[in-house]
């Protein structure tokens, strides 16, 4: 898989979006089902949660491509190749259990999949996850995409990652690991630009956790 080849495939169901429709309904019942913490200002919550679901999915196969480009050049490639096989597998060869989802429905969880994986995969070292790469907006951006998927499907993906994470990096010995090299290389420029990605995808499409609201 290549984020061109996966950028035709979120074309493809944005164009069969374009036709139906369906999408877009499913984010208006969503949007009434959020909980309250979620604030969109003054704007359409459906076509804000629309938005922001697209761009989460476009997302994931550059994020892909960014941890398999900083590794290879942190000479950590083999280390993180099953994780980059794992979310790859996502978009190229998913599970029984997404073939009834198609078009930006289905994207959405394998996206969500993804992302999950690689925050899982940051959180099961020391070195990364001292090193704060992973900004809070990643994890309230996964939040959201998890209560558009809803429950309680969406907790049986959140249990898959865990098998999945366990299974890559279920021993001490890998939170162990000296990743710093790794850290080192995705301080870089293209890092840096995700990074911002994140940082303003809510905020972009006028949405946002309220202080006051629970989560």
């Amino acid at each position: 898989m290549t984020p061109t080849a996966v950028l035709h495939i979120i074309d493809q169901a944005r164009r069969q979006e374009a036709r139906s429709g369906q999408f877009l309904r499913h984010m208006s019942e969503r949007a009434g089902e959020l909980p309250r913490s979620v604030v969109f200002g003054d704007h359409q919550p459906a076509n804000c949660l629309f938005q922001f679901a697209v761009e989460y999915i476009e997302m994931a196969p550059r994020l892909i491509q960014c941890v398999e480009a900083c590794a290879q050049q942190a000479g950590k490639g083999e280390l993180f190749a099953p994780f980059v096989a794992a979310a790859t597998r996502y978009f190229t060869q998913p599970s029984v259990l997404l073939a009834r989802y198609d078009g930006l429905d289905g994207l959405l969880i394998k996206a969500y999949l993804c992302h999950r994986l690689m925050e899982e995969m940051y959180e099961n070292n020391y070195s990364i996850r001292r090193s704060q790469l992973v900004d809070m907006e990643v994890i309230r951006a996964n939040l959201l995409a998890h209560h558009l998927i809803g429950e309680p499907f969406a907790n049986e993906l959140d249990q898959a990652i865990t098998i999945t994470v366990l299974q890559i990096a279920g021993s001490p010995d890998y939170y162990e690991l000296d990743l710093d090299p790794f850290v080192e290389q995705v301080r870089n420029a293209a890092w840096d630009w995700m990074r911002n990605y994140w940082e303003n995808l809510m905020i972009r499409n006028h949405i946002q956790f309220s202080l006051g609201g629970a989560l």
